[in-house]
């Protein structure tokens, strides 16, 4: 099969590309510069450049394809915003309406589980939708990607499905998480939230969801593939005792964070630079990004491992990185 895909250059979509070469199949990936190009053109893939803000300059490297994933986004910054906005909005947009177009058999779009803004605790299934004001802008983004592009088009007849992962992990990952967690390993973090929780899945196990989401997800649905529940207190604590700590993080209840967050907050309407620092706070103050992947487990054979099991990769992959750069 001929596939192509957005974000290969990034954490997730690298694992997804790998997986289908390895599987035999062709690859065509989205690339931004030349630089990028020659790289992916070393490991196998054909390289497309273009971005996803400019849909008919993607047209050309879709055309003829059998199946496209999308799993191309931007991180926000403050000086970026409108980038962000147009990456996860009108890319989202311009990928799905050249698959209707190009008549392609089936695109899987990657989402988040952070559309489901905080579930306060619960673990929801894809029929769950929050409604209200989401935490942070990141997210209201992706939001708007999830709900006014991606899941009215698959509603109007688009082929193809959606998944949700929640925090992924695993090496190469170069995430907020993972600097919290390189933070940590380096004694310079001796707090974390035992509250704040998300669904975590090892990179490989997502990657391989969307592999098996091309192959067997049913058209028109989204698929949660977060894997385990746990705390950022429990991540930090088992990195901690895999790398020999004698004690774990202490623990910061959200009281505590629910102020600072609430003061950094109206501080960051008057100080743009410190929006980023007070999302983070408001996530720390005792959020749950949460869903209940059964679905995906049932139907496309999603199998997590659990964190005992993928998180030692990951930290000797943050050592050795680590060591290298010293």
């Amino acid at each position: 099969m001929n596939y192509f895909i957005t974000g290969a250059t990034g954490f997730l979509g690298g694992y997804i590309t790998s997986y289908l070469l390895d599987g035999g199949h062709l690859v065509t990936a989205l690339v931004s510069t030349r630089d990028e190009a020659r790289e992916m053109a070393s490991f196998g893939v054909r390289p497309h450049v273009a971005a996803v803000t400019d849909k008919e300059a993607m047209r050309r490297g879709m055309r003829g394809c059998d199946g496209v994933f999308h799993v191309a986004g931007h991180r926000l910054g403050i000086a970026d915003r409108k980038l962000a906005e147009a990456v996860h909005v009108e890319g989202t947009k311009n990928v799905l309406e050249l698959v209707r177009e190009l008549a392609i058999s089936k695109v899987v779009h990657t989402s988040t589980l952070s559309v489901f803004s905080d579930t306060k605790g619960k673990v929801p299934d894809e029929s769950y939708r929050f409604t209200g004001r989401h935490l942070t802008r990141y997210d209201a983004l992706r939001a708007r990607a999830h709900y006014d592009v991606a899941l009215p088009m698959l509603r109007d007849g688009l082929p193809g499905v959606i998944l949700m992962p929640g925090a992924t992990y695993g090496p190469r990952d170069t995430s907020a998480m993972a600097r919290l967690l390189t933070e940590f390993l380096l004694g310079r973090i001796r707090f974390a939230s035992d509250a704040t929780a998300y669904c975590w899945a090892h990179v490989e196990d997502v990657a391989q969801a969307h592999v098996l989401a091309m192959e067997f997800g049913q058209m028109g649905e989204t698929y949660i593939v977060g894997g385990e529940v746990h705390t950022v207190w429990d991540v930090l604590a088992e990195a901690g005792r895999l790398v020999g700590r004698a004690h774990p993080p202490f623990r910061l209840p959200p009281s505590v964070v629910k102020p600072v967050g609430a003061v950094a907050g109206g501080i960051a309407r008057v100080l743009p630079p410190l929006r980023p620092l007070a999302d983070r706070l408001r996530v720390a103050a005792g959020v749950t990004y949460l869903g209940d992947d059964t679905k995906a487990r049932t139907e496309l054979g999603f199998a997590p491992r659990s964190l005992e099991e993928g998180l030692p990769e990951a930290i000797q992959w943050l050592l050795r990185d680590l060591f290298e750069r010293v």
